[in-house]
């Protein structure tokens, strides 16, 4: 009899392993976020899987603040990294829970990625999503003059494409002043030339490289903007940020950058889970920017 019921433990936590093993990365981070230790810092619950467009891929999930407010939220909107060919909104619970229990809509999109499209539809997907959070956010108790976009590692890219490069959010009959701020979380701003697979499937083929870089369209009246990054991020080197911050300086643009000691291009994502908070204070910081403190 213990032996049998020692085999069925054992069975059970290796099919508990292999159900766990097979998350991607982001599932993982937002599953030991739920169950780690302490009060859970949010009661509500998300409205998923909202259109913004007509294809799959173009949905977002919506997270509100649960406290009573006698004005609208300020609103974060985010997008997920993966080279532009990877990653999922499903997974960033942990990102959506921890900016709405301290007061902020937040709204984690989905976009089309590659090898299905390439550049420049996953940005024209992010000024889509921008447009539909303008329009609709108030319903959810958002301020649609308030919206800030985050996005971590080709995220960011995309998100600081939207912002800085005008002809995106004009297709959608916005314009910049539609942004507040942008948080850039280990993004590729300024990568010519192009070094990896990912990147060449997603901007390789554009005749004018130059125009897929963030950098370009640094200019003095972009949104402000706030750059993180870790200083051993070997994926999207540090370098990145360290040149759109000096280029927003010298065009008289608002910046502002952090480097954060000991911190990896994953660190910088799982900084803003529960347990993982004390790598940087990814989310302090964050919070800070968009609340003005």
């Amino acid at each position: 009899m213990i032996k049998a019921i020692l085999l069925t433990l054992l069975v059970l936590i290796a099919a508990i392993g292999l159900w766990f093993w097979s998350k991607t990365d982001p599932q993982k981070l937002d599953l030991v976020d739920r169950i780690a230790p302490g009060a859970t810092e949010y009661q509500g619950k998300a409205s998923v899987g909202i259109a913004y467009g007509p294809d799959e891929r173009q949905k977002l999930d919506v997270y509100i603040p649960t406290e009573v407010a006698d004005k609208p939220y300020p609103v974060l909107l985010f997008f997920h990294g993966g080279a532009w060919r990877d990653g999922e909104r499903d997974g960033y619970g942990f990102l959506g829970r921890a900016f709405a229990a301290r007061g902020i809509v937040t709204v984690v999109a989905d976009y089309r990625k590659t090898p299905k499209v390439r550049f420049p539809a996953f940005v024209e997907d992010t000024a889509a999503a921008i447009a539909w959070v303008q329009t609709n956010i108030g319903t959810y108790r958002g301020d649609a003059g308030r919206i800030y976009l985050m996005g971590h590692s080709a995220g960011a890219h995309i998100a600081m494409m939207a912002a800085l490069d005008p002809q995106w959010l004009a297709a959608q009959k916005l314009d910049s002043t539609s942004i507040k701020g942008v948080i850039g979380l280990a993004g590729p701003y300024d990568f010519l030339p192009l070094t990896t697979d990912s990147s060449k499937i997603a901007l390789g083929h554009w005749p004018d490289l130059k125009e897929t870089q963030p950098i370009h369209y640094a200019r003095a009246d972009a949104p402000p903007l706030l750059l993180l990054t870790g200083d051993i991020d070997t994926v999207v080197k540090p370098r990145n940020s360290k040149a759109l911050e000096a280029r927003m300086a010298e065009l008289g643009g608002q910046s502002k950058l952090k480097i954060y000691p000991k911190v990896d291009h994953a660190d910088i994502i799982m900084a803003i889970a529960r347990p993982f908070r004390s790598k940087a204070p990814v989310l302090a910081d964050s919070v800070a920017f968009i609340k003005g403190e």
